[in-house]
């Protein structure tokens, strides 16, 4: 069998498994946007990290305009910002996207020879930055900031295989602890961190004496109790792209780039990639990225064929009778906590945390 370099043979079949099999029968599909938002992009200067920030601020309301799903909701977006490199003027004006209805914040991090206690105080103290200076993440009941994640060069829990770009292979436990409430780095696919699970919403138990502790998990099933030191793991669609028999295999996993813009034509995909809580098949999440920073990005994200894609949304569903809600990366984790609790139909009256 042929394979993609960066990617095991048995991951590779289990993608063109996923992009052989029928979509299952909807009836709500949700889809979360969770971008890497990287204004310092290859040494950006001061004044192209604030136009980077400012094409957004000034082009995002423009650009989803007229665009609702079934419940009548803009498109939402969430931006993951790396916190080590925080300039609370950069971050600012996203808050005010989030606070305008159109997204949401979350904690991004690029980091290497890391140690726990250290990766501790510099999660708590970004989270607390962002929530004292400009309004973002909620606290739980017992008063934790909670925060959804993306770990920077797809290295969770120390996963690269060479080693760096993380250095704490008890990250999953200092992230649950922190207040993390989902991680949402995955697919990584071609890079080698890429997990043996794909397409799948589950929660990954931390070993701290080994890395990538997210490569299995316990799926978030209905009826079955959640393991308590176990983290959320949402999973972006990961597929071999149906092409003609006689031309390479492509990979689908979601990214939102130039090179593979967003189209009608990739929807289907995201939609064979069945990513669901088990026993809520009539419930799919697509969770896509991009980074949404850099230019070439911007101008497919903000421009006509970002809008071919919701028109497309908009037409499957009507073609296939099912609802499509846009999300932010916050409600898509707690609306799998309601699939898993159950629930026949989203509240999303509800949401908390």
């Amino acid at each position: 069998m042929p394979t993609i370099k960066g990617m095991s043979g048995a991951t590779f079949a289990r993608a063109c498994w996923a992009g052989l099999r029928p979509v299952p029968r909807l009836r709500h599909l949700f889809v979360c946007v969770a971008d890497h938002f990287e204004p310092e992009w290859n040494g950006a200067s001061e004044l192209l990290k604030r136009e980077r920030v400012a094409r957004w601020t000034d082009g995002y309301a423009r650009s989803v305009a007229g665009v609702a799903d079934s419940r009548g909701r803009s498109p939402q977006h969430t931006f993951f910002y790396p916190m080590e490199c925080y300039q609370p003027e950069l971050v600012e004006p996203l808050a005010e996207l989030a606070r305008q209805g159109l997204g949401d914040v979350e904690v991004h991090l690029h980091h290497d020879n890391d140690s726990s206690e250290g990766l501790k105080s510099f999660l708590l103290d970004a989270a607390e930055t962002l929530s004292n200076k400009h309004g973002l993440l909620t606290r739980d009941s017992n008063g934790l900031l909670r925060y959804g994640f993306i770990h920077g060069n797809w290295a969770l829990d120390n996963s690269h295989p060479d080693g760096c770009w993380c250095g704490v292979n008890d990250e999953l436990t200092v992230l649950r602890e922190t207040g993390c409430y989902a991680d949402f780095t995955m697919p990584a696919a071609p890079h080698p961190a890429q997990t043996r699970t794909i397409n799948s919403i589950y929660d990954a138990v931390d070993d701290p004496s080994a890395p990538k502790s997210h490569d299995v998990g316990y799926p978030l099933t209905i009826g079955c109790d959640r393991p308590a030191d176990g983290l959320m793991m949402i999973q972006g669609p990961l597929v071999i792209a149906r092409k003609g028999w006689c031309q390479k295999p492509k990979i689908e996993n979601g990214d939102l780039t130039g090179s593979q813009p967003p189209s009608t034509t990739r929807i289907h995909d995201w939609l064979r990639a069945g990513i669901k809580v088990r026993g809520r098949s009539d419930w799919l999440f697509v969770k896509l990225h991009t980074h949404g920073a850099q230019e070439t990005n911007t101008a497919v994200l903000l421009g006509d064929a970002m809008r071919e894609m919701h028109n497309g949304l908009a037409a499957s569903s009507q073609r296939r009778g099912y609802a499509y809600h846009y999300v932010t990366a916050r409600e898509m984790a707690q609306l799998a906590v309601q699939a898993q609790r159950g629930f026949v139909d989203p509240d999303f009256e509800s949401l908390s945390w």
